[in-house]
């Protein structure tokens, strides 16, 4: 299982519209909203970093008002 974390920003006031989309994707398993830095942190697992990236890539880049993302993979040991 694979696991990784995507830091977002979004257009001013569409923080929470973009929430509730990202919230629901295929394989987000937590979404959190952040004052800061970025407006939301995703929570993503998946068979491999492959899907998490096409998930990043084709899903969430796409939803309405996101600006930037970064994505942390997480490390298996």
């Amino acid at each position: 299982m694979a696991v990784g974390y995507v830091l977002v920003n979004v257009l001013p006031g569409m923080e929470y519209d973009a929430f509730q989309v990202i919230k629901e994707i295929e394989n987000v398993v937590d979404a959190t909203l952040l004052f800061g830095d970025y407006d939301i942190i995703v929570k993503l697992e998946a068979e491999s970093l492959g899907i998490i990236a096409k998930t990043v890539v084709n899903t969430i880049r796409q939803v309405s008002g996101v600006t930037v993302s970064k994505t942390l993979a997480g490390a298996d040991f």
